[in-house]
């Protein structure tokens, strides 16, 4: 089925009771990122979106409750001149989580079709062959056992403009945006065309796109944490192990 990202631009207010809800999803989160552990189950969640999408949210929201020594967090920029030595795969393949870790991209090997290509770092064979290149190496990371979420965050025109006025308003948020942010949002028919390619070519069976509304920033976190706790959830097991014997065993020597 054809992704159009002018089908989630409603923006619907979270009806819900917030807190509630997303103290709940974190709480089973907690859990599911304990079953990876025990199970030795990798994971690997990224993002793509626009700018002021809500991306930085929704993962602050999503590792909240989590141990941090078994997630790491990616923030992807441009590559750096060892990362531009090697094949733009290669410096995401370095960061793939080890068994019972989860590995989570702010931006990701998406980087190639989408600002490589409108910005022209790429050439047109290079984004080109990457829509092959990424299909097969997210085959064989699935293949291999690791657990892939693709989030796309969308948000309209008014609603990142909006966004970016208020980073300009409060001297704390300023750092949160730059020169970037109004060179690509002049480009955005060119970055919707290179989107909706990058859906056509890159929604697979096997790792298909889930697209989150943004418009709404409540919605979307609930959203996205709700469908990210379902989908790792599905694919580890979910029941508590027994008791190891010997540490029951020491624990009625020492407590009786």
């Amino acid at each position: 089925m054809t992704i159009d990202l002018a089908d989630f631009e409603k923006g619907k207010e979270y009806k819900g009771h917030y807190r509630r809800d997303l103290e709940a999803v974190q709480g089973r989160l907690e859990k599911i990122l304990v079953a990876h552990i025990i199970h030795a189950r990798p994971a690997v969640i990224m993002l793509e979106g626009w700018d002021a999408a809500g991306k930085g949210g929704i993962i602050q929201r999503l590792v909240s409750e989590w141990d941090p020594r078994r997630f790491e967090v990616y923030p992807i920029s441009a590559p750096s001149a060892e990362e531009k030595a090697h094949p733009f795969l290669w410096r995401f393949r370095e960061r793939l989580p080890e068994p019972g870790n989860i590995a989570i991209f702010d931006r990701s090997w998406y980087g190639r079709v989408l600002v490589e290509r409108v910005e022209g770092y790429a050439m047109p064979g290079e984004w080109r062959r990457a829509y092959g290149q990424i299909t097969a190496f997210e085959a064989k990371l699935i293949e291999g056992g690791t657990t892939l979420i693709k989030l796309f965050v969308h948000v309209s025109q008014s609603q990142q403009d909006k966004r970016l006025k208020d980073r300009l308003k409060d001297p704390w948020k300023r750092w949160k945006t730059g020169a970037d942010d109004y060179r690509n949002r002049a480009k955005r028919a060119e970055y919707l065309e290179a989107m909706h390619e990058m859906f056509a070519r890159t929604d697979t069976a096997v790792a298909p796109w889930t697209v989150i509304d943004g418009n709404d920033k409540k919605s979307a976190r609930i959203a996205a944490l709700t469908h990210i706790a379902d989908t790792l959830a599905a694919q580890v097991p979910m029941e508590p192990p027994p008791i190891d014997p010997e540490v029951a065993r020491l624990a009625k020597e020492a407590f009786g």
